[in-house]
């Protein structure tokens, strides 16, 4: 657990199907559809059977889903690492935030709190995100976070109008 101030902590959790109300509202949010990869509605039942079926073990999933909760058990987000390359010991790192808990520092200390994991439970070398080069914000959340630009994938992200070039950011760990 992570403790910002003297008052603010969080708790990275796994999926339990108390969830799933909240995480129907997060993944039918279609305002986040633009900033990963997913654009089609999910069902109750299709998310239901997500949480009850999942390994929660990256070596047989090749992904982990944790909620981020403010300590207290109410959940503001999602931090996921996916994409898990267990020989080149590397995985993709995106994060979600419920809006009315943004720029409230979970973010922050959701990221950290990951990257320890990845490194002393997973033995990581690298976390790497791919973020729209128009969301400022999410660039300048990983980097105030020690990850660094490694590169450019023009015209990555479709908008849902125009694409989007797409940042690189890495972190050694």
């Amino acid at each position: 657990m992570t403790t910002l101030g003297a008052k603010q902590q969080i708790r990275l959790r796994a999926m339990e199907p108390e969830d799933l109300d909240w995480l129907y509202k997060i993944e039918n949010d279609t305002t986040l559809w633009n900033v990963g990869a997913t654009n089609v509605p999910y069902s109750r039942y299709a998310l239901h059977d997500y949480i009850a079926n999942a390994a929660n073990d990256i070596y047989i999933d090749k992904q982990v889903r944790l909620i981020i909760d403010d300590g207290l058990g109410v959940p503001v987000g999602v931090v996921d690492l996916v994409n898990f390359d267990p020989r080149h010991l590397r995985a993709e790192v995106g994060i979600v935030i419920e809006s009315k808990y943004r720029r409230c520092g979970y973010a922050a200390m959701a990221l950290r709190e990951v990257a320890a994991y990845a490194s002393d439970v997973l033995h990581l070398h690298q976390l790497y995100a791919v973020v729209a080069e128009t969301n400022v914000v999410s660039v300048r959340l990983f980097e105030c976070m020690g990850y660094t630009g490694c590169g450019r994938l023009k015209d990555w992200l479709f908008d849902g109008k125009k694409f989007v070039d797409a940042k690189v950011l890495q972190v050694f760990l």
